[in-house]
């Protein structure tokens, strides 16, 4: 299953998210809300919001950076 994070470049927990899961080697797509027009409805119907990071994993959405939930999707892939 995918992993797809939703980011913003001005928002450090967008890059401490991503950091993390290369760390973990998780292979991700990044779709970043400032250009990606689509990508902010997206985040909106899977969020409720679109603040940054929204991390989507497998079918599990966590919203902002938290590791042990992080570790916790991705032991469910």
């Amino acid at each position: 299953m995918a992993t797809t994070i939703f980011t913003s470049p001005i928002c450090p927990w967008s890059q401490k998210a991503k950091d993390f899961l290369t760390k973990q080697k998780v292979h991700f797509e990044e779709k970043d809300l400032s250009e990606d027009k689509p990508a902010r409805k997206e985040v909106l119907d899977l969020s409720g919001q679109v603040g940054t990071p929204v991390i989507k994993i497998g079918d599990e959405v966590l919203i902002g950076f938290n590791e042990a939930k992080i570790k916790e999707a991705l032991k469910k892939l």
